[in-house]
Protein backbone atom coordinates (compact mmCIF):
# COMPACT_ATOMS: atom_id res chain seq x y z
CA UNK A 1 0.00 0.00 0.00
CA UNK A 2 1.37 3.24 -0.88
CA UNK A 3 1.13 6.13 1.47
CA UNK A 4 1.78 10.11 1.35
CA UNK A 5 5.43 9.85 2.50
CA UNK A 6 6.37 7.00 0.00
CA UNK A 7 4.72 9.26 -2.61
CA UNK A 8 6.57 12.49 -1.67
CA UNK A 9 10.01 10.59 -1.64
CA UNK A 10 9.37 8.83 -5.10
CA UNK A 11 8.53 12.75 -6.11
CA UNK A 12 12.03 14.06 -3.80
CA UNK A 13 13.98 11.45 -5.74
CA UNK A 14 12.66 12.29 -9.37
CA UNK A 15 13.30 15.71 -8.88
CA UNK A 16 16.91 15.47 -7.47
CA UNK A 17 17.55 13.52 -10.37
CA UNK A 18 16.31 16.22 -13.11
CA UNK A 19 18.21 18.58 -11.18
CA UNK A 20 21.36 16.93 -11.35
CA UNK A 21 20.61 15.74 -15.25
CA UNK A 22 19.37 19.05 -16.48
CA UNK A 23 21.34 21.38 -13.70
CA UNK A 24 24.68 23.12 -14.45
CA UNK A 25 25.50 24.60 -11.04
CA UNK A 26 27.05 22.77 -8.30
CA UNK A 27 25.01 23.98 -5.66
CA UNK A 28 21.71 22.89 -4.42
CA UNK A 29 19.12 24.54 -2.02
CA UNK A 30 17.17 21.95 -0.42
CA UNK A 31 14.12 22.28 1.78
CA UNK A 32 12.52 20.30 4.39
CA UNK A 33 10.00 21.13 5.82
CA UNK A 34 7.95 19.67 9.14
CA UNK A 35 4.22 20.19 10.45
CA UNK A 36 6.03 22.55 13.26
CA UNK A 37 9.41 24.27 11.14
CA UNK A 38 11.23 24.78 8.37
CA UNK A 39 14.88 23.98 7.04
CA UNK A 40 16.84 25.12 4.64
CA UNK A 41 20.26 24.00 3.68
CA UNK A 42 22.98 24.98 0.59
CA UNK A 43 25.09 21.56 -0.36
CA UNK A 44 27.66 21.51 -2.49
CA UNK A 45 27.18 18.24 -4.60
CA UNK A 46 30.36 17.68 -5.74
CA UNK A 47 31.66 17.33 -2.17
CA UNK A 48 28.40 15.80 -0.53
CA UNK A 49 28.74 18.75 2.54
CA UNK A 50 26.51 21.27 3.82
CA UNK A 51 27.73 24.55 3.40
CA UNK A 52 24.91 26.28 5.02
CA UNK A 53 21.80 25.95 6.98
CA UNK A 54 19.20 27.97 8.35
CA UNK A 55 15.60 26.92 9.94
CA UNK A 56 12.75 27.95 11.93
CA UNK A 57 14.24 27.29 15.24
CA UNK A 58 18.00 29.53 14.71
CA UNK A 59 17.31 31.72 17.49
CA UNK A 60 18.13 34.68 15.83
CA UNK A 61 15.54 34.94 14.09
CA UNK A 62 13.29 35.35 17.06
CA UNK A 63 10.34 33.78 15.55
CA UNK A 64 6.67 33.04 17.66
CA UNK A 65 5.70 30.60 15.19
CA UNK A 66 7.76 28.32 12.87
CA UNK A 67 5.28 26.98 10.64
CA UNK A 68 3.89 29.71 9.06
CA UNK A 69 4.76 31.89 5.93
CA UNK A 70 6.25 34.46 7.09
CA UNK A 71 8.91 32.30 9.07
CA UNK A 72 9.43 30.76 5.75
CA UNK A 73 10.23 33.79 4.26
CA UNK A 74 12.89 35.12 7.03
CA UNK A 75 14.34 32.01 6.84
CA UNK A 76 14.82 32.36 2.84
CA UNK A 77 16.32 35.66 3.59
CA UNK A 78 18.76 34.18 6.49
CA UNK A 79 20.35 31.93 4.58
CA UNK A 80 20.54 34.20 1.64
CA UNK A 81 22.25 36.76 3.83
CA UNK A 82 24.72 33.99 5.38
CA UNK A 83 25.72 33.00 1.82
CA UNK A 84 25.91 36.19 0.00
CA UNK A 85 27.55 37.37 2.62
CA UNK A 86 30.58 34.77 2.36
CA UNK A 87 30.92 35.76 -1.15
CA UNK A 88 28.57 33.21 -2.48
CA UNK A 89 27.24 35.09 -5.72
CA UNK A 90 26.93 31.20 -7.74
CA UNK A 91 23.31 30.30 -9.67
CA UNK A 92 21.88 27.75 -7.15
CA UNK A 93 19.19 25.12 -8.03
CA UNK A 94 16.16 25.01 -6.19
CA UNK A 95 15.53 21.71 -4.48
CA UNK A 96 12.29 21.18 -3.17
CA UNK A 97 12.14 17.86 -1.80
CA UNK A 98 8.94 16.53 -3.25
CA UNK A 99 7.18 19.66 -2.32
CA UNK A 100 4.57 21.14 -4.26
CA UNK A 101 5.96 24.82 -4.90
CA UNK A 102 3.31 26.41 -2.99
CA UNK A 103 2.69 28.06 0.25
CA UNK A 104 5.78 27.70 2.30
CA UNK A 105 8.14 26.08 -0.05
CA UNK A 106 7.66 28.97 -2.74
CA UNK A 107 7.85 31.84 0.50
CA UNK A 108 11.42 30.47 1.40
CA UNK A 109 12.54 30.78 -2.46
CA UNK A 110 11.28 34.28 -2.85
CA UNK A 111 12.68 35.24 0.59
CA UNK A 112 15.96 33.86 -0.47
CA UNK A 113 15.75 35.89 -3.86
CA UNK A 114 15.11 38.81 -2.16
CA UNK A 115 18.26 38.90 -0.61
CA UNK A 116 20.40 38.96 -3.89
CA UNK A 117 20.28 34.71 -4.08
CA UNK A 118 19.90 33.49 -7.73
CA UNK A 119 17.93 30.56 -7.99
Amino acid sequence: MINKRDVRKKRAQRNRYDLKKKSKTVFRLSVFKSSKHIYAQIIDEEKQKTLYSSSSLDKTLALKKGSDKLAAFKVGEFIAEKAVKDGFDNKISFDRGGYVYHGRVKELAEGARSKGLKL
